[in-house]
C-alpha cells in the first residue's frame, strides 16, 4: 500500500514546461519589496536545503504585522527545489527546468482552484473550477502550452497532458501555483498545492499536504488579500526576508 501511494504521488505532478528566469534585473527593481503592500495573506513553504523533500507550510495574515495563523508539514519535488519564475528578483542558485523532479523556489501568485466537486464548498472564496474534462498541457509543441484547459472545447495539437480530474484522490482539492505565468518552454509546469498520498510521498514538482490541511487553507484564502505563495530554502529564506518585506520565522 506503500509503495502504491509513492507511485500515485509521483505521478501526480507533471512539470508544465516554463521560462527560465530573466537573465537580469534593475537595481529599482532589487530595491522593491517583493511582497506588496497590498498582500494581506501569505503560505509560506520552508525546506531544509535545496535537496529537501519535506517543508513546513505556515498560513500567515497582515494586519498591523504578520501573524501565523496555522503551520503543517508538506512535500515537495523528489529532487528537492531550484528556482523558478515568479514575482521574485533573480538569485543565483540552481534553475527549475522540465522534468527535474524539482518545486519551484520563490514568490508566486495563486490561480485558480480546482477539484471533483461540482461547486466548492460553501464559504469559499477563491476562483473555483470542476476538474471534469479539464486537462493541463505539458506538451511545449502545443499552442496550450502551460494551460489548464476543457478538451472538450478545444480542439487538441498535444501529444501530452495531465488530466486533472485523476483516478485516485490526490487532485480532489488543486490550487493552481502561478509559476512560469508566460508559459516559456522547458522551466517547468502544472505546479501544484494538492492533496498528498503521504507524509513520506515526494511529488514531482508540486506541494503536497493532508486533505484537511488544505481543506482549511482554501476556506481561509481570500482574493481581496492578493495572498502569495512563498517556497524558499531556511537559508533564502532568512537572506531575503528583510529585503522581500517577508515576515520573520
Amino acid at each position: 500500500m506503500k509503495a502504491a501511494l509513492l507511485l500515485l504521488a509521483l505521478i501526480a505532478c507533471s512539470d508544465r514546461k516554463s521560462p527560465p528566469p530573466a537573465a537580469s534585473t534593475s537595481v529599482a527593481v532589487e530595491k522593491q519589496l517583493v511582497i506588496p503592500k497590498a498582500t494581506k495573506q501569505l503560505v509560506i513553504a520552508v525546506i531544509d536545503d535545496w535537496s529537501s523533500t519535506h517543508a513546513r507550510v505556515s498560513l500567515w495574515q497582515r494586519k498591523a504585522a504578520w501573524q501565523k495563523l496555522d503551520e503543517w508539514p508538506a512535500t515537495i519535488g523528489k529532487s528537492g527545489a531550484a528556482w523558478g519564475i515568479g514575482l521574485h528578483p533573480p538569485r543565483t542558485g540552481p534553475l527549475k527546468r522540465e522534468g527535474d523532479g524539482k518545486s519551484p523556489a520563490g514568490v508566486f501568485a495563486f490561480r485558480s482552484t480546482y477539484g471533483y466537486a461540482n461547486e466548492a464548498p460553501k464559504g469559499w472564496r477563491m476562483p473555483y473550477d470542476s476538474a471534469v474534462d479539464l486537462e493541463c498541457i505539458n506538451d511545449p509543441s502545443s499552442d496550450h502550452y502551460a494551460q489548464i484547459i476543457d478538451r472538450k472545447q478545444v480542439p487538441s495539437d498535444w501529444q501530452t497532458a495531465e488530466l486533472m480530474r485523476r483516478e485516485d484522490e490526490l487532485y480532489e482539492w488543486v490550487v493552481d501555483i502561478a509559476h512560469n505565468p508566460e508559459a516559456k518552454p522547458s522551466a517547468g509546469s502544472c505546479i501544484f498545492l494538492h492533496v498528498w498520498g503521504g507524509p513520506e510521498s515526494p511529488t514531482l514538482g508540486c506541494t503536497a499536504m493532508e486533505k484537511q490541511k488544505l481543506e482549511a487553507l482554501l476556506g481561509r484564502l481570500d482574493p481581496a488579500s492578493q495572498p502569495l505563495f512563498v517556497l524558499l530554502p531556511r537559508a533564502e529564506y532568512q537572506a531575503v526576508a528583510d529585503a522581500w518585506g517577508l515576515p520573520a520565522l
